[in-house]
């Protein structure tokens, strides 16, 4: 028997609202590049953030002094329990589970913890902001602010783990340790997480960001939140979830993507939601999708939200659940005309589209799939 998205939830630089989100990708919006710089450092970055009125209405004493990363995931994680109609209570609060996804944490507390000790010595170190920098802090808050007192897990990886967060809800629902399963995924900007990944030559350093180029010149971070809830009833059914894989060299990305949407292409595949960000990864899930999949739609929003990295893979799952729901896709932005995919620049119809993959290759080996189904 496969789970099912009862709800979802969205916090992006599109702004917050699956439907108010989705409506922009649909003309062909992206987000706004924001210029970061640092007194440390000489040189600027630019990355798609969160508009600041996306959270306007989110309140609560907990989140007071809260990370801007534990907010996106408040703000997702209760609006995609709106959406299902859940409320938790007393009767109920040991039967939901909480999974999250993360791949940098809350980076900007922890510079700010760090560099107090730096610059002043370590009696200078707030207690306020130790407890922000540690990897479950966004779990720790929504679970305290919902009341959840069911399994609570946080999954540290790279951008594909928001797809082994999904595996991991999917295992608790299905042995009954919990009847729903909430999971997130989360992400914050701040300079220096911008300058590490220039420095590990997979950022850009301008717009926009052009998913399977002749050669990779990098992506655009951006920040945000991504939520499902899953459950046993709803009408988009996740069908399958990979178990994961690895890649030990570039090279090998591939094959290994390969693998993973042979094992999901035993029926009908109407269309992809790839991760293609202007890295290597375009080039390794070009050449899977060409062999498996030629006929199939392939879709990125990448270009339009940037590489959310522990966000992505929610946002990609509610990509695809949109696209099944609504029965088209948003146009792919910057793509050049002849890349050898099926790949639409303009707003195109899915007739009677019934079952999606959804592929994420991370840029430190991991790397997962799950495939989507209307009921």
């Amino acid at each position: 028997m496969s789970l099912a998205i009862a709800g979802m939830g969205w916090i992006t630089p599109l702004g917050r609202g699956v439907d108010s989100v989705w409506q922009q990708l649909l003309e062909g919006r992206e987000g706004s590049p924001a210029t970061i710089s640092e007194k440390l450092g000489s040189h600027e970055c630019v990355a798609f953030r969160v508009p600041e009125t996306a959270l306007g209405n989110l309140a609560h004493p907990r989140l007071r002094r809260a990370s801007a990363i534990s907010r996106f995931a408040a703000a997702a994680g209760l609006d995609a329990l709106n959406a299902a109609g859940l409320s938790v209570s007393s009767q109920n609060s040991n039967r939901i589970g909480l999974v999250f996804a993360v791949s940098n944490g809350g980076v900007i507390y922890t510079r700010r913890f760090y560099g107090d000790i730096v610059q002043s010595g370590a009696q200078a170190a707030s207690p306020l902001l130790f407890p922000e920098t540690v990897y479950n802090a966004p779990a720790s808050h929504l679970a305290a602010i919902l009341g959840v007192t069911g399994a609570t897990y946080t999954l540290v990886g790279d951008g594909a783990v928001g797809l082994a967060a999904v595996k991991m809800a999917e295992d608790l629902v299905m042995n009954e340790t919990v009847e729903q399963c909430l999971v997130v995924g989360t992400e914050e900007i701040d300079w220096l997480l911008c300058d590490a990944y220039r420095r590990w030559r997979l950022l850009r350093p301008k717009p926009p960001l052009e998913p399977f180029g002749r050669r990779p010149r990098g992506m655009i971070l951006s920040e945000g939140a991504g939520a499902i809830l899953l459950a046993k009833d709803g009408s988009i059914a996740v069908e399958r979830v990979h178990p994961g894989a690895h890649y030990e060299r570039r090279a090998q990305a591939a094959e290994r993507l390969e693998q993973i949407l042979r094992d999901f292409a035993d029926d009908r595949i109407d269309f992809v939601i790839s991760s293609a960000n202007g890295t290597f990864i375009d080039d390794a899930e070009c050449a899977a999708l060409r062999r498996v999949l030629p006929d199939s739609a392939i879709y990125t929003g990448k270009p339009a939200l940037g590489e959310s990295v522990g966000a992505g893979g929610l946002w990609q799952v509610i990509l695809g659940a949109q696209a099944l729901r609504r029965s088209e896709l948003p146009p792919v932005l910057h793509a050049r005309p002849e890349v050898p995919l099926r790949i639409s620049s303009a707003r195109s119809v899915l007739t009677d589209a019934r079952r999606a993959i959804v592929l994420n290759c991370g840029v430190n080996q991991q790397m997962a799939g799950l495939r989507l189904a209307r009921r």
